[in-house]
Parts: structure tokens; C-alpha cells; sequence
């Protein structure tokens, strides 16, 4: 996806340099727009809107629920981490319901 999106954006066939500097590069991938083959997947994959959600395709679907089940399997990865998230998220709930000092 990557060397399809250099393509379509800047017309650069990224085998035909492989004298690029790696910082060149990381500055292309970085500017890579959402008409692109890799900025389309990445706004699939940041998509928050609901609504545009239930719009989505078949493949935008799987796109995006595949990346958050491996968001959500790496957060089950790291006990530490996950414990602190439901410890915010209780005194989160506690607060917004009357409960919890703070």
C-alpha cells in the first residue's frame, strides 16, 4: 500500500530510489492523503462518526472492526495498563453518577 500511495500521490516509484534518504521517505509517508490506497485505510481505521460507520462497505467494515479488536487485544496484553484504564474509568463513572470524591 505503501509504494502504491507514493505512487498515485507523487508519481514516485519508490524501488526506482533506493538511494532515498530514509528521512525523505518518512516525509512522504507522513503527507500521504486519504485518496491514497494507505491514507484510505487509515481513515477507515480512524473513523469515530457512528453515522459514517453504519455507511461503510463490506471491506470498510472488516477494515475497521480488525483494527479494533487488535487495539482491543493489545490493550488485554498489558494487565498493568488495563487495570489503571478501569480504575479511571470507575471514578470516571463514580463522578458522573454522584459518587467518588474529587
Amino acid at each position: 500500500m505503501i509504494e502504491a500511495s507514493l505512487a498515485t500521490q507523487y508519481g514516485i516509484r519508490i524501488r526506482q530510489h533506493p538511494d532515498m534518504p530514509w528521512d525523505e521517505f518518512c516525509n512522504y509517508v507522513a503527507g500521504i492523503m486519504p485518496e491514497t490506497p494507505l491514507g484510505a485505510v487509515v481513515a477507515i481505521r480512524a473513523e469515530k462518526d457512528p453515522k459514517a460507520i453504519r455507511a461503510f462497505g463490506p471491506d470498510q467494515r472488516r477494515i475497521h472492526s480488525e483494527w479494533r479488536k487488535r487495539g482491543a487485544t493489545r490493550k488485554l496484553d498489558d494487565p498493568v495498563k488495563l487495570d489503571m484504564e478501569m480504575q479511571n474509568f470507575e471514578l470516571t463513572m463514580a463522578r458522573l453518577f454522584g459518587g467518588g470524591g474529587g
